[in-house]
C-alpha cells in the first residue's frame, strides 16, 4: 500500500524559510510528483511539479522564485524549499503525483505577520 508523509511544516515569521520533505513508500522514482496546498477555506492549489529525474521543474507564479522543488529518488523523498515566506502562503501542503488524489495528512505551514 503507497503511503505518502509528510514533514517539516510549522510556525514561521513572515520573510522566513522552511523546506519540506514528503516520502513515498514506493512507486516514486518513475514518475512527475508534485506540491499543492490548501488555503482555509480555499481550494486545491498547484505549487509546483518536477519530473521523474528532476530534470524539469514548475512553479506556480504566486511562488515562482521564491520555493524550489527537488527530489532525491534514492530517498524517495520530495522537497519542497520556501523562502520569502508570507502570510498567504499559510495552508495545508501535500505531496503527491498530478494524476492522484489526496491520500496523505500533509503538513500545516503558518506563516505570521
Amino acid at each position: 500500500q503507497k503511503q505518502l508523509v509528510e514533514s517539516g511544516g510549522g510556525l514561521v515569521q513572515a520573510g522566513g524559510s522552511s523546506r519540506l520533505s514528503c516520502t513515498a513508500s514506493s512507486f516514486f522514482s518513475s514518475y512527475t510528483w508534485g506540491w499543492f496546498r490548501q488555503a482555509p477555506g480555499k481550494g486545491l492549489e498547484w505549487v509546483s511539479t518536477i519530473n521523474n529525474y528532476g530534470g524539469l521543474t514548475s512553479y506556480a507564479d504566486s511562488v515562482k522564485g521564491r520555493f524550489f522543488i527537488s527530489r532525491d529518488n534514492t530517498k524517495n523523498t520530495l522537497y519542497l524549499q520556501m523562502n520569502s515566506l508570507k502570510p498567504e502562503d499559510t495552508a495545508v501542503y501535500y505531496c503527491k503525483k498530478p494524476s492522484d488524489r489526496i491520500s496523505s495528512q500533509g503538513t500545516q505551514v503558518t506563516v505570521s505577520s
